[in-house]
């Protein structure tokens, strides 16, 4: 039997109808009332016990198989993906991951300015490529191992966060207090060579290759809220990326 998540719609909120239907069921599968393995409540059923339109229902399902939740196969449907996957395709900083595995980290904010121009970080956020920005650099670490050199840009509206907080807290949990909520991102996954300077703060060897990563995060209205070019050492990082077929 297919179960029927319980599922509340507050038609009066200014939260995207798709995005309430894609938390509660997001919600439900961590909390494991949807579990590895479940068949899905298909979209037509779900539409019509929700009273919702199907291309609503739809965009919910499929952001939810973009988070690596749900998996569709010909053949059997919609299921639930294993729990491994729930774990990995999570929208999370770095910081987080590293708290998660056990590990304790800390950050050293290399460089801090409140009002950098950067043309390409701006079109990213969706700005004027004129825009102030707020840019961060951060070396990464656990315990005294270099895990990752991180550059953020932010928008005007977080110029309030201070070096003293990144250097204690992740900054989707500083987004997050402000009222911020990265709900999907955007990433760009690669490799190249360290430069010198990249070489040294990582602690790497001559040859030595890093992993690049480069991420546009959006709240629930669409609304970009970070652009991020990180550098991670080959030897700490890996991403875990789940495809299947359609």
């Amino acid at each position: 039997m297919v179960p029927a998540i319980p599922v509340v719609i507050d038609r009066a909120s200014p939260v995207p109808l798709y995005h309430q239907l894609a938390e509660q069921l997001t919600a439900a599968v961590e909390d494991g009332r949807l579990k590895p393995g479940d068949q899905f409540e298909n979209e037509l059923a779900l539409a019509e016990r929700l009273d919702l339109s199907r291309p609503t229902v739809r965009r919910a399902i499929a952001e939810l198989v973009s988070r690596g939740l749900l998996v569709r196969r010909r053949g059997i449907g919609t299921t639930v993906a294993s729990q491994v996957i729930h774990r990995r395709d999570e929208l999370t900083s770095l910081f987080d991951d590293m708290q998660r595995r056990g590990q304790k980290p800390t950050t050293s904010v290399i460089s801090f300015d409140r009002d950098v121009t950067d043309p390409v970080a701006a079109d990213a956020l969706g700005l004027p490529p004129n825009t102030a920005l707020l840019h961060v650099q951060r070396l990464r670490l656990a315990g005294t191992t270099p895990m990752a050199l991180l550059d953020n840009w932010l928008p005007p509206q977080f110029a309030d966060i201070s070096a003293e907080e990144l250097e204690t807290t992740g900054l989707y949990a500083l987004l997050k207090a402000r009222g911020a909520r990265p709900v999907i991102a955007h990433q760009v996954i690669g490799a190249r060579r360290p430069l010198a300077r990249e070489r040294k703060l990582l602690g790497l060897a001559p040859g030595d290759p890093l992993l690049t990563m480069q991420r546009r995060a959006y709240d629930a209205a669409g609304v970009a809220v970070e652009y991020g070019d990180h550098c991670y050492r080959y030897d700490q990082y890996a991403f875990d990326v789940t495809v299947h077929d359609r």
